[in-house]
């Protein structure tokens, strides 16, 4: 039997992302039996929630039915349907917008309310005989066919044995007046209705679950299709993979920054952005070798650098195009770049010298043009810092 989809291949259970565009398409869990059994129970609910309610309708439909010769000569034909029209609008609005509030409800129950402009566009295969066909001889309208077939049965069934049960009842119906037979029928068969709702149930739960299945195995994916929309969503692996290597690094050199907080006291200045980045140096006077850079941040780890650098009484030095040039250029526990030495040499010079209690002028120093940074790490020009 031919197949309406050929799903041999998925396997997978719907996404998120694929159940979404098929609402956008307008393919939405839905149940009409559901909406028939609810229907069904609120119209039932306002009947006979209204006192009245239903001796009233019949009075109004016997005054209908019912007229003699003096009424067609002395009353208007149009103030009948005058009152007529009055009474339909007004039995309408009492049972119809219960109804339609309840068939709204169903539905955000089953799968939500959705307004699809796309459900509405034309399309061919609506009207292709092929596709009709294959509509109709697929499992789905097999079981459609089955369901309904069902359904006729069973409450033809069910109604067939309650007027059986009741035929005595039934037979002296004709002998009585149209007002009070349709009140007998009213007063009599509270069991049809009891029995029709039960079978209804089932059936709307039975389609139900079928539509929900159909609904999912019509939307379910392929490996392939599944790969494909975790890269759209993701990224492809070889991008994720970058992203996580250079979160890595971020994070150990958080973690580095963090833990070198602890030589902030033991350097020999501090050099600053002046509170955007700070980087702590340390340099022995007669060693060989250059300044190391002891601890490094920016932003909040740089405000730290500064607070432990008060406490511990180390210099602090403000230099923005410096103090970036070492932090981007730098690493901790290693040695300034040798670009560097000159300006940094003037720097600890003036410090010393400072701390010693001489005179001396503020340092002159230039910073390469290519060590010139911005406070996003890009190269500008040093009169720009």
């Amino acid at each position: 039997m031919a197949e309406e989809d050929n799903s041999q291949d998925k396997t997978e259970e719907p996404s998120q992302r694929k159940l979404d565009k098929a609402a956008e398409d307008g393919q939405v869990l839905t149940s009409k039996e559901m909406f028939v059994f609810t229907s069904l129970i609120m119209g039932l609910m306002v009947l006979t929630s209204i006192p009245f309610f239903a001796q009233e309708f019949l009075a109004i439909w016997k005054n209908f039915f019912l007229f003699d010769l003096n009424y067609i000569i002395n009353v208007s034909p149009f103030s009948g349907l005058e009152k007529m029209i009055k009474y339909v609008i007004y039995i309408t609005l009492i049972v119809g917008v219960p109804l339609i509030i309840t068939i709204l409800i169903t539905q955000m129950a089953m799968g939500g309310i959705n307004f699809a402009p796309k459900g509405f566009y034309f399309k061919s295969n609506r009207i292709n005989l092929l596709s009709g066909l294959k509509r109709i001889f697929s499992s789905k309208g097999l079981v459609e066919l089955i369901k309904s077939l069902f359904k006729v049965g069973l409450l033809g069934g069910i109604t067939f044995s309650v007027i059986y049960f009741n035929i005595k009842d039934i037979i002296y119906l004709s002998e009585r007046n149209l007002y009070t037979a349709l009140s007998n029928l009213l007063d009599n068969f509270p069991e049809l209705t009891i029995f029709l709702l039960i079978a209804l149930g089932f059936i709307a739960v039975f389609d139900f679950m079928w539509q929900k299945y159909t609904h999912i195995e019509k939307l379910k994916m392929t490996i392939k299709e599944v790969k494909d929309e975790h890269k759209d969503t993701d990224g492809s692996p070889e991008v994720k993979q970058k992203i996580r290597r250079l979160q890595n690094e971020i994070s150990n050199r958080a973690a580095t920054q963090t833990a070198a907080l602890d030589n902030v006291k033991d350097a020999s200045a501090i050099i600053t952005n002046p509170t955007h980045f700070a980087v702590a140096i340390k340099y022995e006077v007669g060693e060989s070798g250059a300044p190391i850079i002891l601890a490094m941040g920016r932003g909040m780890i740089a405000e730290k650098i500064i607070k432990l650098a008060d406490e511990s009484k180390v210099t602090v030095f403000q230099s923005p195009l410096l103090a970036r040039a070492l932090y981007f250029t730098g690493e901790i526990g290693k040695e300034i770049s040798e670009n560097l030495y000159s300006a940094v040499a003037s720097v600890l010079a003036y410090i010393f010298k400072i701390e010693r209690g001489e005179e001396t002028d503020y340092p002159d120093f230039e910073i390469p043009d290519e060590m010139a940074f911005d406070e996003y790490g890009k190269k500008l020009n040093k009169n720009e810092g």
